[in-house]
């Protein structure tokens, strides 16, 4: 049997919050609209590009079209989205670790153009990424993480999130589900989704999985 550990990206791999809020902001100041805080933007990510510059306009009648404050984003934040964002204290070493015995996949509901310049900059070519695409409903929608599992050619696997969301996406997918709590959400939110194992270091991040993998 080939198990496979597959991670989500912003907030478990990478803290991309900062560059995600200056992108949001600077399309929103293009629109002489109010700004957020970082702890807003905290609260309004998960759920892809689109949703997030939804949930930051002010849902006003005289509000732009959300598509077109998006792309305003995304022209942004494709030149910016590695201004202030790094991995995880840890990561890097966790995910040498963990490459060593088992098939990696990174799955996310950034976009797809994002997420391969970002995993390929911060993680190598070695590791499967997978974003935002039409061909492919995002989380918590199962079809990403059963499309990285085939393309990893995993039998069973583990989904390494930090969100409700990442919870939501592993239970449609029928997979366990690992919550990290130095990301965007925090435990009682994750909680409130089923989330029920949780790591809180990244230096234990190794030891936990293999603990899950005996479970299978």
């Amino acid at each position: 049997m080939k198990i496979g550990i597959l991670f989500d990206l912003d907030g478990t791999l990478l803290d991309t919050l900062e560059d995600l809020t200056d992108g949001v902001n600077y399309a929103l100041r293009q629109y002489g609209l109010p700004e957020h805080t970082l702890e807003e933007i905290r609260s309004y990510v998960g759920s892809g590009a689109r949703k997030l510059i939804a949930r930051s306009l002010p849902g006003t009648p005289n509000d732009p079209p959300v598509d077109e404050v998006l792309k305003t984003y995304q022209d942004y934040y494709a030149l910016h989205s590695q201004d202030k964002t790094g991995p995880y204290p840890g990561i890097l070493d966790a995910l040498a670790q963990l490459k060593q015995k088992y098939p990696l996949a990174i799955v996310s509901n950034k976009h797809d153009a994002a997420v391969q310049s970002l995993c390929r900059d911060y993680f190598g070519q070695d590791i499967f990424a997978l974003g935002e695409r039409a061909d492919c409903p995002r989380k918590p929608a199962p079809d990403m993480l059963l499309k990285a599992m085939a393309a990893i050619g995993a039998d069973k696997g583990i989904y390494v999130g930090d969100s409700d969301v990442d919870v939501l996406t592993a239970k449609n997918a029928q997979m366990p589900c690992l919550s990290v709590l130095w990301g965007f959400r925090d435990k009682d939110c994750i909680a409130a989704a089923g989330g029920s194992r949780f790591c809180d270091d990244p230096a234990k991040l190794t030891a936990v999985l293999e603990q899950m993998i005996q479970e299978l």
